[in-house]
């Protein structure tokens, strides 16, 4: 049988244990110098963006109001099927925006 100290030490690790978890799960950001990354022209911060490669580009466009981002509202960052287990910057930008619905 285990005694309180034992068990409150084992539910302290048990509780790093899940957030370290959750921090893997969500993903590493996106690095600009990714090939992938490179390749769509993104950006962390859109204003960034390359506007002579990128004509399309518009200033009110950014990751968080694509189609395919994938982040909660207000989130600084979140997932993109397009760079897979990957988190992108909210405020950033890549050539692949499509306007939301």
């Amino acid at each position: 049988m285990t005694n309180r100290r034992e068990f409150i030490v084992q539910l302290s690790l048990g509780g790093s244990v899940l957030a370290a978890g959750n921090a893997m799960a969500q993903g590493a950001m996106v690095v600009e110098t990714d090939p992938q990354a490179a390749a769509l022209g993104y950006k962390a911060d859109a204003s960034k963006a390359d506007k002579k490669k990128f004509p399309k580009y518009a200033a009110d466009q950014q990751c968080a109001n694509c189609a395919l981002y994938q982040g909660k509202a207000g989130a600084a960052s979140g997932p993109c099927p397009l760079f897979a287990g990957k988190q992108v910057a909210a405020k950033g930008w890549c050539s692949a925006w499509a306007k939301k619905a």
